[in-house]
């Protein structure tokens, strides 16, 4: 708990103040949401950040929870608490159209995995997030009918950042302190990163993502986006186990959060490749040096390592992602492919060049990459890198009708997340600042495999760098 001087985000620990002291009720603060929903998308331009939601479905969640805590028999500290879920996951009884046209013509009868943990837990599911059509892309441009472009809650005429865009502008826009996204390139971390908040990548396979769609079986990773690294280690602790209908996760450690309040950083090693780490523009490198700078205070070593092979393993992720969503989207490329938006036309045309034998010797340097890692990982605790080589990119009057394709964008922000995607190891990025222009600024936290704990650790103290946080141009104070 950290009071600040100024704005500070609303999150878990401020709801849970609010029901327990009576302040509100779990129906007050729904009937605040249904409210803002409505004027964040009649809003010039409008915020597009939740793309389907129900009045009906909102109410009756909260009503059972202000119900719960009349009886003081709450579920978890995730009870009445608003969260969304990425259009990627399944969730009664929206439309399951992972950013597309053509796909979810039916109401989901089914609620994936973490959707159903979160009703266990209490939480009121707000409605579906926005996203990048199919995860193809990293801006979160998604100018189809019934999506529309997601606004940065900072700066409404710049990108959010994809693919899990609505997410974070949700969270970033007061909507809920709470979302659920996916990461297979960075996901959910560069949006988080480009709208202020923190997001957390699982180690590959440790929070299950059934019922979301299968889009990259080996490089996807679900995760949290919040407001504050306390929230996302609860959320984390509550869907992070195994589920008997994802395989990938079945043999996971525990899950703790060992350590994580501890007082300082003494005994950490964090690992830091200066010639990787410096591959970013001045402003963003300029806060990320301060902020392990910080880190060091507070009796962590930095230890310098070096990442070997990052541009073969760079150029393996984009095959494996790649690939595996061309395997897996083959009929509806053929399909349904003038319905897709140009820049997932043009992905796919390109992921369709790769042959086996690529996929074959990307997957051989997998196993390279992880050996690295575990080498690196036998002499630190950690690895820490800025979030995104830049802040987040403006929108064009062009991109709102025919969508936006910047390979070389795309590529640049990648930069730093892929490695966390390609060996599936744990990753957090937290906000540490702001470029002059407003924009947030944000540095990584890598780990070894299953070890959540030492980044949710390393991230409490990170937050306390940041001396001010900044209010968004689009913030909803739910609560007031």
């Amino acid at each position: 708990d950290s009071a600040q001087n100024g704005f500070s985000f609303k999150g878990i620990k401020d709801y849970l103040e609010c029901y327990r002291s009576g302040k509100l009720t779990p129906s007050q603060v729904a009937k605040n949401i249904i409210a803002v929903l409505e004027d964040c998308d009649k809003s010039t331009p409008p915020l597009r950040a939740i793309v389907q939601w129900d009045q009906e479905q909102i109410m009756l969640m909260a009503e059972a929870s202000t119900t719960r805590y009349r009886n003081k028999c709450t579920l978890s500290c995730l009870d009445g608490i608003p969260v969304c879920l990425k259009e990627e996951f399944k969730v009664v009884p929206y439309h399951h159209r992972v950013g597309t046209v053509y796909l979810g013509t039916e109401p989901e009868t089914e609620d994936a995995t973490v959707a159903k943990k979160l009703r266990e837990a209490g939480a009121i599911i707000i409605g579906v997030s926005n996203m990048h059509e199919l995860g193809t892309g990293t801006t979160g441009c998604n100018p189809n009918r019934y999506h529309k472009i997601p606004r940065n809650p900072y700066k409404p005429n710049h990108f959010t950042g994809g693919s899990s865009s609505g997410s974070a502008a949700a969270v970033a826009a007061g909507l809920c302190p709470v979302a659920i996204g996916t990461d297979g390139g960075g996901s959910v971390r560069i949006p988080a990163s480009f709208c202020g908040v923190v997001g957390l990548k699982g180690t590959f396979g440790r929070i299950s993502s059934h019922g979301s769609l299968p889009l990259s079986y080996s490089t996807v990773s679900v995760g949290p986006i919040c407001t504050s690294v306390a929230d996302a280690a609860i959320v984390y602790s509550i869907l992070a186990e195994p589920d008997l209908l994802y395989p990938y996760g079945l043999k996971q450690p525990k899950a703790t959060l060992s350590d994580m309040c501890a007082p300082d950083l003494k005994g950490l090693k964090l690992g830091v490749d200066w010639t990787f780490f410096k591959a970013c523009d001045a402003e963003v490198l300029s806060a990320c040096e301060k902020a392990v700078d910080h880190l060091q205070s507070l009796g962590a070593s930095v230890v310098e390592v070096s990442l070997p092979e990052m541009e073969e393993a760079r150029v393996a992720h984009v095959i494996c992602i790649l690939s595996e969503m061309r395997d897996f989207l083959h009929p509806d490329f053929n399909k349904h492919f003038h319905e897709m938006n140009l820049d997932t036309r043009a992905n796919l045309a390109l992921a369709s060049q790769f042959t086996a034998l690529d996929y074959i010797t990307a997957n051989r340097q997998r196993t390279r990459s992880m050996r690295f890692l575990q080498e690196i990982f036998s002499t630190v605790n950690c690895i820490l890198t800025p979030a995104v080589p830049s802040t987040a990119p403006r929108i064009y009057e062009s991109d709102l009708l025919t969508g936006s394709s910047d390979m070389s964008f795309t590529v640049r922000s990648m930069r730093f997340m892929q490695l966390g995607n390609f060996t599936g190891i744990p990753a957090l990025v937290v906000p540490i600042g702001y470029s002059t222009a407003g924009l947030p600024v944000s540095l990584q936290v890598m780990a070894k495999w299953w070890d959540e704990a030492v980044l949710l650790r390393i991230g409490l103290k990170l937050e306390q760098f940041r001396y001010q946080t900044k209010k968004p141009s689009i913030y909803y104070d739910i609560l007031a």
